[in-house]
C-alpha cells in the first residue's frame, strides 16, 4: 500500500491548524498499521462520492481517500460540514 496525497489535499492540509495536522499524522500512522481500526471509523461514502472512503481525524475533521490499485490517494481534509456541503 502506497500513501499518496492529491494536490487538493495538500492545499487543504496546509491551511489546517497545526493541532489538526499533528492529529492527522497520528491517525495516518494508525491507518497504515490497521486501516479498519475502530477509532478511524473508516467507511465508504455513497452517492456521487461512492469511490471514496472517509476516516476520522478528530470528532469533526475527516479525511477522504480513494483506493486506486495499490495506492491510497488522500483527496480532501476538512470538517464534516465543509466536506459534505
Amino acid at each position: 500500500m502506497n500513501i499518496v496525497f492529491h494536490k487538493k489535499f495538500k492545499k487543504l492540509y496546509s491551511k489546517t491548524p497545526s493541532k489538526i495536522q499533528k492529529r492527522f499524522i497520528e491517525q495516518l500512522d494508525l491507518f497504515c498499521t490497521d486501516p479498519f481500526d475502530p477509532t478511524l471509523n473508516n467507511h465508504a461514502l455513497s452517492g456521487p462520492l461512492k469511490n471514496y472512503r472517509s476516516i476520522n481525524v478528530t470528532g469533526d475533521i475527516r479525511a477522504w481517500y480513494e483506493p486506486i490499485d495499490n495506492d491510497i490517494v488522500f483527496m480532501k481534509i476538512g470538517s464534516h460540514s465543509e466536506l459534505y456541503t
